[in-house]
């Protein structure tokens, strides 16, 4: 056999596939898994076939393969329309390269301990308003939390008013595919028309065109900004900064096109994604008592006055963080590779043009790797350590989420901001599936909680 199985896909049954992929995408994944395996070929009739690898050997093959054997700019082409030409995702080869170069250094090391002491003072700014018996739509206060961390980390934005636009406008544009519904421009080109102001890609199209003029204004003011002050980059540690100070082995620096593109994806890649990240952790710690008091213990025991980072290294919280990204990662499936030449993996040959998705999702549901997968159970990243290959919620090798160690540290940071402050509850304990946001698989949107008392805190002092 040189291909793996897969379902029969003649024409007309195609778009009723993708429709399912959309609006029900867990049964779409799991269904096939239980039908065909580890290795799923989807099409391959008229063109090079998808495959969905959950196989964690195969997976290790592909990560660990040489990156020139594939093109995942190419096959990452979907997001063009978002993030634009020069976008560290849609690049490959050198320019991939030097841009991953340039983008490393504003995300490891001492620059995540500067921005841990903003991200517990947002969470703290932008809760305040939560009082007993107030009932609280989660996803708006998380996005507004991750959305501020943006600004002022990634921006350097503090207040004033293009910092009120952007914070507006992005909000705006992330809104434009927020539900399974409005997903649908996203896969179906024949939807990408714009009929004026009025019509879902045109309103699209017009918040982009918003929110592209105002990082230009931002990158051009920071410029002359740059010229002016010979100390700026002692007094200034936001990444738009850091970027702009960066210079390739040629000493040539990231142009506006460049840094406007990058910006767009860490916005896309930082916010949306933790904000659900974040939903979902205080979905399963509520939804579990024993998760909750759990956590509680690990963190009024951390004792008085402690650190941000310390907080961070708390392996109960760090469980629980895992494995909220591991029973639904964010995104299903991590970047697709398309093979630009022959190439076997796990015993099958793949022709040039097959495209490679490894599914996180799926890999994620493995009883042989996770048993009970359904279930929500930090523990068992207490009592194992999971390879590259079998734990991927950020993808992996070269093209591994650049922003990983800095989202995860946000996630963390603002559970245990909000644990120590709150006593919250959910307003509806049943259980609840994932629904699609754009490329994403998020909480639902009318997920509910209730604030049942504010704790005094004594311990663990986050700011």
């Amino acid at each position: 056999m040189t291909l793996p199985n897969g379902p029969s896909t003649p024409g007309f049954t195609r778009i009723f596939r993708m429709l399912k992929l959309i609006f029900r995408p867990l049964e779409y994944l799991d269904n096939y898994a239980q039908l065909y395996g580890d290795m799923i070929k989807i099409g391959g009739e008229e063109a090079p076939p998808f495959i969905y690898v959950s196989n964690p050997e195969a997976i290790k093959e592909i990560f660990t393969a040489d990156p020139e054997l594939f093109a995942c700019g190419r096959g990452n082409g979907i997001l063009r329309f978002l993030l634009g030409e020069n976008s560290l995702i849609l690049l490959d080869g050198e320019p991939h390269q030097r841009q991953r170069r340039l983008l490393m250094p504003p995300f490891h090391g001492e620059r995540l301990r500067a921005y841990s002491q903003l991200i517990c003072e947002i969470t703290k700014q932008v809760t305040r308003e939560w009082t007993v018996g107030k009932p609280l739509l989660l996803r708006p206060y998380m996005q507004e939390i991750t959305l501020r961390v943006i600004l002022q980390a990634v921006f350097g934005l503090h207040q004033g008013e293009r910092y009120e636009q952007l914070r507006q406008q992005l909000s705006s544009l992330l809104e434009s595919f927020a539900s399974p519904l409005s997903s649908t421009m996203i896969f179906f080109r024949s939807l990408q028309k714009d009929w004026g102001p009025l019509s879902p890609w045109g309103q699209f199209l017009r918040k982009k065109q918003q929110v592209r003029q105002l990082i230009y204004d931002e990158i051009r003011e920071r410029r002359v900004e740059m010229l002016e002050a010979t100390s700026l980059q002692s007094s200034r540690n936001d990444i738009l900064t850091l970027l702009m100070l960066a210079r390739d082995e040629a000493g040539e620096p990231m142009t506006d096109d460049e840094l406007h593109d990058e910006l767009m994806t860490l916005l896309l890649a930082g916010h949306e994604t933790t904000a659900s990240g974040l939903v979902w952790a205080l979905y399963w710690i509520h939804h579990l008592p024993e998760v909750e008091d759990k956590l509680r213990y690990e963190l009024d025991s951390l004792g008085e006055g402690a650190e941000a980072m310390e907080i961070a290294r708390g392996p109960y919280l760090s469980a629980i963080c895992q494995e909220t990204l591991r029973i639904y990662p964010i995104l299903p499936s991590a970047f697709i590779r398309v093979l630009k030449s022959p190439m076997e993996i796990a015993g099958y040959q793949f022709d040039t043009g097959t495209a490679l998705l490894p599914s996180i999702y799926l890999t994620h549901q493995r009883e042989d790797i996770y048993p009970q997968p359904k279930h929500f159970k930090p523990e068992r990243f207490l009592e194992r350590q999971y390879s590259p290959y079998e734990y991927l919620p950020f993808g992996g090798s070269h093209r591994r989420c650049l922003g990983s160690a800095l989202a995860q540290m946000e996630m963390k940071l603002v559970l245990a901001t909000i644990i120590s402050h709150f006593q919250l509850a959910l307003t509806d304990n049943r259980p609840v599936k994932p629904v699609r946001r754009g490329l994403t698989f998020a909480p639902p949107g009318n997920l509910k909680m209730i604030v049942t008392q504010l704790r005094v805190q004594k311990t663990p002092v986050l700011v």
